[in-house]
C-alpha cells in the first residue's frame, strides 16, 4: 500500500473538500462534497456527539446516498453549517428528488471549540454562512492543519487541526479525512513520537518515529470533559452497500483508538463517517478497505495535529512550537 499522489482524501475520484473558517471567532467548517451523489455511512464511539440526519444512514432507512458531509466546530450551534451547505447544493439542483422538489441530504458531525480563545460574543450564528462558503471552496487540494472545521481545536496538551491521509489498494483508493480535538493525547507521555508513528508514510508528520518505551498503565493528561471529539470521514471509489459503508466506519475507528490515547471517552463525541463513490466496480474486499481506512485515519489524525498553526489567544502551543 502507497499513499496517493495528493496524500488526501481527494485521491478517491470525484471528492473535494472545501474549508472555511473565522479566524476571529477561532472556529470554522469543512465539507467534502461528490461530482455526484454517493453511498454513506457512520458510526459513533463517543458518548457526547453532536450529528444532523446520521440516522437516515442505516442500511434499512429509504435514503441511500448522500450529496455532502460536513465537519463543523461549533458545538450544537455549527450544525447550522450543514444548513448552508445544503442551500448552495439545492441552488445547484443537487438533492433527493421529492416530486417537483430536490432534497440535499447533507449529515453533518460537530467538534466543541467554544472555550479556546476565540470571540464567541456573535449575535447572529455563523455557521450557516461558513458552510456555504466552505462548499463554494472545495476543491481536490486543500490546506491541513488549523483551517476549516480544525481551525480552534484543541488536544490534551497541544492545538488540534484538521488531518487527511490516502492509500493504494489493489484496484482501489482510500482516504481520510479527520478534525482532531479529542480529550486525550494524541503523542506518546511527554515524549515528540505520535502514537500513530508505526504507520507513517515518508515524513508526513515529522518522520521521528515510534517512542522507544511507554508505560500504558500510567493515565496521560486529559481535557476538559465536556470540550472534546475527533469526527472524521473515510471514503473510497468502492462500490459498497450502505451496510458495507457502514462497515467501514466501524473499522476505521481502529485507526482513532491507535493514534488518541485515550480515545471513544464518554465526553468525546467520536464518530466517523463513510463516503463510497462506487466508480470502480467489482466486489470490493470489505476486509482490507476497512484496513486501509483504519490505517489513514491515523496517520490523518497525527497530520492534523503536526500541521496546526499557532494564532493569537490561543490556549495551548502547536506541536511545532514545542517539538521543533
Amino acid at each position: 500500500m502507497v499513499p496517493g499522489p495528493r496524500n488526501l482524501i481527494t485521491d478517491v475520484a470525484g471528492l473535494r473538500v472545501g474549508n472555511a473558517q473565522d479566524d476571529g471567532i477561532k472556529t470554522g467548517a469543512t465539507v467534502l462534497v461528490g461530482d455526484a451523489p454517493f453511498v454513506a455511512g457512520v458510526h459513533v464511539m463517543g458518548g457526547a456527539p453532536g450529528t444532523r440526519e446520521t440516522d437516515l444512514l442505516a442500511p434499512d432507512k429509504t435514503v441511500q446516498q448522500a450529496d455532502a458531509l460536513v465537519l463543523s466546530g461549533g458545538s450544537a450551534f455549527g450544525l447550522d453549517a450543514a444548513s448552508g451547505v445544503a442551500d448552495g447544493l439545492r441552488t445547484q439542483g443537487r438533492g433527493f428528488a421529492v416530486g417537483d422538489q430536490v432534497v440535499p441530504i447533507v449529515p453533518a458531525a460537530i467538534l466543541f471549540d467554544l472555550i479556546n480563545g476565540g470571540d464567541k460574543t456573535w449575535t447572529e450564528n455563523p455557521y450557516k454562512a461558513l458552510g456555504r462558503a466552505a462548499l463554494a471552496n472545495a476543491d481536490m487540494d486543500f490546506a491541513l492543519g488549523s483551517v476549516g472545521a480544525g481551525t480552534g481545536a484543541l488536544i490534551a496538551d497541544l492545538k488540534g487541526g484538521l488531518g487527511s491521509a490516502s492509500l493504494r489498494v489493489g484496484p482501489y483508493t482510500v482516504g481520510a479525512l479527520v478534525a482532531v480535538n479529542a480529550l486525550g493525547r494524541v503523542t506518546v507521555g511527554d515524549s515528540k513520537h505520535f502514537w500513530a508513528a508505526p504507520f507513517e508514510m515518508g515524513k508526513e508528520f515529522g518522520g521521528r518515529g515510534p517512542a522507544p518505551t511507554f508505560d500504558p498503565h500510567v493515565m496521560p493528561p486529559v481535557k476538559g470533559r465536556a470540550q472534546n471529539t475527533t469526527i472524521a470521514i473515510v471514503a473510497t471509489d468502492a462500490a459498497l452497500t450502505q451496510a458495507q459503508a457502514t462497515r467501514m466506519a466501524v473499522a476505521a475507528h481502529d485507526g482513532m483508538a491507535r493514534a488518541i490515547y485515550p480515545s471513544h471517552t464518554p465526553m468525546d463525541g467520536d464518530l466517523v463517517f463513510a463516503a463510497a463513490m462506487g466508480t470502480v466496480e467489482g466486489e470490493a474486499d470489505t476486509l482490507m478497505l476497512g484496513h486501509a481506512a483504519a490505517i489513514c485515519l491515523s496517520r490523518a489524525i497525527a497530520r492534523g495535529v503536526f500541521e496546526a498553526t499557532p494564532s493569537a489567544t490561543d490556549p495551548l502551543p502547536t506541536y511545532r512550537a514545542t517539538f521543533g
